[in-house]
């Protein structure tokens, strides 16, 4: 019996072919996977798949009686992001990222908010909103100094 719980938490066959397309289509990609007509099950191996590793993040979204099981390629998308970041620093000029999801959004300013030398923002609206990245002239440390003077 035990050898039957430990081999039904392995992924099957199907799902193991996949998990390996999955992971070599999201090879240096900056945009998600999407799968549809999966069942609950085969959903859930994948997130348990993919919730393990650190540059992947998986979301399933329900789109009324089906659902869609997204794999974002996070650390991919970090790694652009500090990329042009340091695009925007070198080159002193604002660096305009294509549009992206909300969430590829969140994950673009989560990762340049630590980034004092540079300033993201979001412009547009619906499918064309993007992330403007600027360098910041005198840094978010000085502004911080300024305002705490003009409180004394």
């Amino acid at each position: 019996m035990r050898t039957e719980r430990f081999s039904s938490r392995r992924p099957s066959g199907k799902i193991r072919e996949l998990i390996d397309k999955i992971q070599h289509d999201l090879v240096g990609s900056l945009k998600p996977v999407s799968l549809y007509q999966l069942n609950s099950f085969e959903r859930k191996q994948i997130h348990r798949f993919f919730d393990n590793k650190a540059d992947y993040v998986t979301k399933t979204y329900r789109q009324g009686e089906d659902y869609e099981l997204r794999v974002y390629p996070v650390g991919n998308l970090k790694r652009y992001a500090e990329e042009k970041a340091e695009e925007a620093i070198k080159t002193g000029k604002k660096v305009v990222m294509p549009h992206m999801s909300s969430y590829e959004r969140f994950i673009v300013h989560e990762t340049l908010k630590s980034n004092e030398a540079v300033k993201s923002a979001s412009f547009g609206e619906g499918e064309d909103r993007h992330i403007e990245i600027e360098p910041e002239i005198f840094g978010r440390g000085l502004r911080r100094i300024i305002r705490k003077i003009k409180l004394f």
